[in-house]
């Protein structure tokens, strides 16, 4: 089937080279997809603009695709499920979750000279860059686009609650899946909570296992795509 694959701030399509190349052994056909501002060469874009680009390749994908998202890009991924529920087949999320009506989508660092650009190592030591070395740092380091920050400070607008009936995977990296349902038990993930088709799974990695775990990420991926 179709698997739909969007990549979080700062990283465009290539992000994904390593697990579409699994993903294409694996029987399925991958689409990595660039966001505008985000790897597409254009200097300034809106969130607005980034569902558009997703929704797009939602509506020509063959049958129902499965949309992938990782970190922030997990709120592009319900948002493609909230504008076309009967279109998705199926939602994976790595290392995110999707943020709830109303929320800003990612203001997570300062905003300069228009754009939110990747700060460094320093704010993710720990688990989430813990399987890095200092070569694959400064390798993803050097690939990371600026994200506009039109699209860091856009406001998230869900408002069809067929949303809740796609089935969801959620990916769990730096997190475990326990400590996930501790989140959702506890009120902090709103959205998830409500899903009424929600799995977890580990893979034992940091926050971008699209770098250090691609075959592994592909065949999780692989397993829960729908059957055509």
């Amino acid at each position: 089937m179709d698997i739909l694959l969007i990549a979080g701030l700062w990283l465009d399509g290539t992000a994904w080279d390593a697990v579409a190349a699994e993903l294409e052994k694996l029987g399925h056909r991958p689409v990595p997809v660039t966001l505008p501002g985000q790897g597409d060469g254009a200097t300034t874009a809106t969130l607005d603009d980034q569902v558009a680009a997703v929704l797009a390749a939602v509506d020509e994908a063959s049958g129902e695709p499965m949309v992938v998202g990782h970190s922030a890009a997990c709120t592009l991924a319900w948002l493609a499920a909230d504008a076309r529920p009967e279109r998705v087949a199926k939602l994976a999320l790595i290392g995110g979750f999707p943020k709830a009506d109303g929320q800003t989508y990612a203001d997570f660092f300062e905003v300069k000279d228009g754009v939110m650009a990747f700060p460094g190592w320093g704010p993710f030591e720990g688990p989430d860059a813990a399987d890095l070395d200092d070569q694959a740092r400064e390798s993803i380091a050097a690939g990371t686009v600026p994200v506009p920050g039109a699209v860091s400070k856009g406001v998230v607008r869900l408002s069809d609650e067929r949303r809740y009936d796609v089935p969801v995977l959620l990916v769990c990296p730096e997190f475990t899946p326990d400590e996930a349902r501790e989140w959702i038990a506890g009120g902090d993930l709103p959205e998830l909570a409500r899903a009424k088709h929600l799995d977890l799974v580990d893979i034992d990695s940091g926050h971008w296992p699209m770098f250090t775990k691609p075959a592994e990420l592909a065949r999780l991926l692989a397993e829960a795509a729908p059957a055509a």
